[in-house]
């Protein structure tokens, strides 16, 4: 039998206990979306001098790191959330540089 453990460090018998991940809240959007715009901040800075790709470029991105951040790939309707608040969020960073 094979050995598994909790995370906690107690014995969980023979069905393993797994954690699920958080789902897709603005409360965990908004880290893994920030994540996002941080580090790749040209093309942020290419969606408000609206260059060509860079709307494509980070919303491929925030759905890549939100199908690691839930280990599956995500639905359509996660999606269009992920769209959506990225969207939200760099324009919000778009009117602080031009405000």
């Amino acid at each position: 039998m094979e050995t598994r453990w909790k995370s906690s460090g107690q014995w969980a018998g023979a069905n393993p206990v797994v954690t699920p991940p958080d789902p897709l809240t603005a409360e965990t959007l908004d880290p893994l979306l920030g994540g996002v715009i941080r580090e790749h901040k040209e093309k942020v800075v290419g969606w408000i001098r609206d260059e060509p790709g860079c709307w494509g470029f980070l919303a491929g991105q925030a759905v890549a790191a939100c199908r690691r951040h839930v280990d599956r790939p995500l639905e359509e309707a996660e999606r269009r959330l992920v769209w959506s608040r990225l969207w939200w969020l760099l324009e919000n960073i778009k009117s602080r540089v031009a405000g």
